[in-house]
């Protein structure tokens, strides 16, 4: 499928507000390629197709985690994390795409994981700061964007750690686990310097 085609069949997933998102995705994780040296069409194709299924029906969400064996702890999770395994399903299935390491940056676009790959970490942060994202802290995340992709992603887990603990909602741990994975990892390149 060529880029028109995936970005129409995208596009025809989502209301206009969402596909704007994704837009905003695209571009930021673009800048953040030619920053940090990502593979620039990996990280086009993983941010277009991040929130492919995001404005699906819950039940459809959750028959797919059910049918297709995608980790059943994901239903005891807030539905907001469906949407990234679900997607990653999907657009295997529906679009073809089977580059492993584009799937992974959008199965774990909403929560992170511990040893998060180049691309992962672009296609996380780009989500987190895209230019249509205003809450607070988004500018520190942003202003973080400029010189390391681990701290911004401190910053962005951060805020939504803080977040669910404001709601009285449970935290997904694979979250705490990515947080934890980058502090280490920023621990480990201070100690070097």
């Amino acid at each position: 499928m060529n880029r028109e085609a995936l970005m129409e069949a995208t596009r025809r997933q989502m209301p206009e507000r969402r596909w704007r998102h994704v837009l905003g995705v695209v571009a930021t994780a673009e800048e953040l390629a030619a920053r940090f040296g990502g593979d620039r069409e990996q990280v086009w194709l993983a941010a277009l197709l991040h929130d492919y299924c995001k404005a699906w029906p819950v039940d459809r969400m959750e028959t797919i985690i059910r049918e297709q064996g995608l980790p059943a702890e994901l239903l005891e999770y807030d539905k907001e994390l469906w949407h990234a395994h679900v997607g990653a399903w999907a657009v295997r299935e529906e679009l073809g795409i089977r580059d492993e390491a584009v799937l992974d940056a959008i199965r774990y676009h909403t929560s992170g994981r511990e040893n998060m790959t180049l691309l992962d970490k672009i296609v996380c942060l780009a989500d987190y700061m895209e230019p249509g994202r205003d809450f607070p802290g988004v500018h520190k995340i942003r202003e973080l964007a400029n010189h390391s992709l681990e701290e911004a992603l401190v910053a962005g887990f951060d805020s939504t750690i803080s977040f669910l603990l404001e709601k009285g909602k449970t935290i997904f741990p694979l979250t705490v686990l990515a947080r934890n994975d980058l502090i280490r990892t920023i621990e480990k390149r201070t100690q070097k310097s």
